[in-house]
């Protein structure tokens, strides 16, 4: 192993993480470019504990691989701590991920026993399926699948119509109306895997930060009674757009709460987002699912005219 500086991460860390993720998208190829602002947005996450649970490597000025963690706010009977990071491809096959990951089971057990004490912990890690090596690496820390993710994309040359159901009245995302967007996802995630509310903190640092695309981000809200029912949060990264020339809409947050399912709102809400995203100059849409949604959201994404195009591994191991 060469010798390297190790210490953890700090917010002063954002332009170092940043070229490090640009490198490991080099290698990996899973569509994810970044810029400081993007860094610093994750760096700046309420439920990292970078000081306590976080681990980077430097080889002088050059961050070369790093580990850090994210711990639930309000688990169930399961606190999932989801750890976060990656090696440079310069560095790898060297012993670098294999130290990060074990420091990352530390920090795990470290926020988990700050904060869920008298819960399970099981600790998660989400890497593209395709990517060398990480298999065996997590598979030789007691790792195992647990679950997998689709990213499904949409080209938006062929975008039907989009109406919206007779009864209900679509708002487009406002900073006024965030709350809003916020309840009905936590309401319609209830009976998601692995996906406990999420308090305005959280909520704003992950979903409605620099990155929302206001102009495609909707609500359903039924007349009648005023009540929020569906909605549609997009985000749009700037890096991807410049490394790749797309411009891609993610359709981030995808949710309908159970009083409403099962009558055509998703579908509607996914349709009147596809439309905006054309007319706003997007070339595509895309989205991950999980594939074993308890909703049936792989069907509904496949029906709107979404494929699947590469897959995910949630591995996980019991703390």
């Amino acid at each position: 192993m060469p010798a390297l500086v190790w210490r953890p991460l700090t917010k002063a860390d954002a332009q170092s993480s940043a070229d490090l993720l640009n490198a490991i998208e080099t290698a990996d190829r899973i569509g994810e470019n970044y810029t400081a602002a993007d860094t610093l947005q994750e760096l700046n996450d309420p439920f990292s504990d970078l000081e306590r649970a976080s681990l980077a490597a430097f080889d002088g000025d050059r961050m070369v691989g790093y580990v850090k963690t994210r711990y639930k706010q309000n688990p169930d009977e399961v606190h999932r701590v989801f750890l976060d990071g990656g090696v440079h491809p310069d560095y790898r096959r060297q012993g670098i991920g294999a130290r990060l990951v074990e420091a990352g089971i530390a920090g795990a057990k470290t926020v988990h026993e700050l904060h869920h004490p008298t819960l399970k912990l099981a600790i998660d890690i989400h890497k593209a399926e395709h990517i060398a090596g990480t298999k065996e690496l997590f598979a030789a820390q007691g790792f195992s699948p647990a679950r997998y993710f689709q990213r499904m994309e949409h080209p938006l040359g062929t975008v039907g119509e989009a109406a919206i159901p007779a009864g209900f009245q679509v708002r487009q995302w406002t900073r006024d109306i965030d709350e809003e967007f916020r309840l009905v996802r936590n309401e319609s995630f209830q009976d998601h895997w692995a996906a406990p509310p999420l308090d305005s903190s959280a909520w704003q640092n992950k979903f409605t930060n620099h990155n929302v695309q206001p102009e495609i981000s909707f609500l359903l809200r039924d007349k009648a009674t005023g009540t929020p029912a569906s909605l549609v949060l997009t985000l749009s990264w700037a890096a991807d757009t410049e490394v790749t020339g797309v411009r891609d809409a993610h359709f981030m947050v995808i949710g309908t709460i159970p009083g409403y399912r099962k009558r055509g709102l998703a579908s509607a809400v996914i349709a009147h987002a596809l439309r905006a995203a054309a007319e706003h100059g997007y070339d595509q849409a895309s989205l991950v699912v999980d594939s074993a949604s308890a909703s049936g959201a792989p069907r509904v994404f496949e029906r709107a005219g979404f494929t699947a195009k590469m897959r995910y591994v949630r591995w996980a191991r019991e703390g």
